[in-house]
């Protein structure tokens, strides 16, 4: 038997592991190394962190999802550096990776915009330990003003959502619905649905990507659900309290600054590629953009390593023609994995390369609320009840694994008859100084 060209994969989300699964009738052996053991389905982590799924909903252990691809091998460990003259991956804990191909889909987290101090204060939504953090600073609040009780001080049961994104959107809908319905009557000293969700966009509309009449159905069904949304509002500051409430936020709009105190801030409103791109370029020379990202050509190459792939949220390519790079979105992150692996199977096989990478854009959805949501597909620009049924069906087929698509219909219906939450657990927290959490990868 001569020699297997090795492929090794940095990341197990969207993009690494749709390669990894590309790569399955390939003449390659594949090594998927990963800080987790499990692959995660981001767009529903806002569920969880608002108790309406568990974490294992949404997660299935990477093993076991490729589990009968013989050519594919799982490594949970920290990738730290790259030596691409000897064509290695150095781990934290092992011997370096050797590689004929590479590819890097470690994705993306939270930006805080040059403000790493608000990383403590407002946690972003890219992980399950961020998910839990959010859910548990939730419902702690409405404890505490339970024990309280009125009147409460000002702030005390007021949540800030920062971004207008889908994240941002669908937290902030989230956080009214459990506080309007799902914990209505449950308390005796306060009154759950009289908090305050106060959603900030600092753009002139909410979901920008989507079109003016979309995202202004989005805006009513928010308002509707009693979130406050301010347009046109930057950030200037989130800082902590002594006592409760025990954040601060200052905005600013048309140069008034306004002081909100309140319970908790969840931070939606930036991305910025994984510190591995940066890595990348170091032994590159490229320079990365914004965001963080990695430019890479129109095969998903870095310039000047042909056998190094970047895809997911770290990678930054600009169609042939186009003035911007692709989103950072689960399906850029699919569609340009599988690309790659094709490219890498063709060279493998003696094969013509099969031609630039072209993305086909299905569309964008979010989900505002109980029976709400916006969706644009296929030219068809879909609001309300049936976007949403639209919204539950997509998802439910993106979920990994049979079981878990399962699991999360079951949990969705009866969420919906009983209006219930059941996940809502208030669960301790490890101490994080907010550069262990594991890398999210796309």
């Amino acid at each position: 038997m001569g020699y297997v060209p090795k492929v090794v994969i940095v990341g197990g989300g969207f993009g690494g592991l749709a390669a990894a699964q590309a790569l399955a009738r390939e003449p390659v052996d594949v090594v998927l190394v990963d800080r987790t053991n499990y692959h995660l389905f981001q767009p529903l982590l806002y569920q969880v962190a608002t108790g309406g799924l568990s974490p294992a909903n949404i997660s299935m252990p990477l093993r076991t999802i490729l589990r009968r691809q013989n050519n594919a091998r799982v490594l949970m460990s920290e990738v730290i550096d790259f030596d691409l003259v000897n064509n290695r991956v150095l781990v934290r804990d092992g011997q370096p990776l050797m590689f004929d191909y590479l590819i890097v889909a470690a994705g993306a987290g939270t930006s805080y915009f040059r403000n790493p101090d608000w990383e403590m204060l407002a946690p972003g939504l890219k992980s399950i330990e961020d998910a839990r953090q959010i859910r548990t600073e939730v419902l702690t609040a409405f404890e505490r003003a339970e024990r309280l009780g009125f009147p409460l001080p000002p702030g005390a049961l007021d949540f800030v959502v920062v971004g207008g994104g889908p994240t941002g959107v669908e937290m902030a809908g989230a956080i009214a619905e459990l506080s309007r319905l799902t914990m209505r009557g449950e308390f005796r000293a306060i009154r759950s649905e009289q908090a305050r969700v106060i959603l900030v966009e600092n753009g002139p509309r909410v979901l920008g990507a989507f079109s003016p009449e979309s995202s202004s159905h989005a805006l009513d069904s928010l308002r509707k659900l009693g979130v406050e949304v301010r347009l046109d509002t930057m950030v200037k500051d989130v800082a902590a309290l002594e006592g409760y409430p025990s954040r601060l936020v200052k905005l600013e709009k048309a140069g008034v600054v306004e002081e909100i105190p309140c319970a908790m801030v969840v931070w939606g409103a930036g991305v910025q590629a994984s510190a591995l791109a940066a890595k990348l370029a170091a032994k590159t020379g490229l320079t990365l953009d914004r965001g963080g990202r990695i430019p890479v050509g129109q095969d998903g190459s870095i310039l000047g390593f042909p056998n190094v792939f970047a895809v997911g949220d770290m990678a930054a390519l600009v169609p042939d023609g186009a003035e911007r790079a692709l989103p950072g979105v689960a399906p850029v992150a699919q569609q340009l994995a599988r690309h790659v692996a094709g490219v890498i199977g063709g060279r493998v096989r003696g094969e013509p390369n099969p031609g630039p990478f072209v993305y086909v854009d299905r569309g964008n959805m979010a989900t505002i609320g109980r029976a709400a949501a916006v969706a644009e597909t296929f030219g068809m620009r879909l609001k309300g009840f049936l976007a949403w049924m639209a919204w539950l069906f997509i998802h439910l087929l993106l979920l990994v694994g049979f079981q878990n698509r399962l699991l999360v219909l079951t949990q969705w219906a009866a969420n919906y008859l009983t209006y219930n939450r059941a996940a809502r657990l208030i669960t301790p927290l490890a101490s994080t100084n907010g550069k262990d959490k594991p890398q999210v990868n796309t």
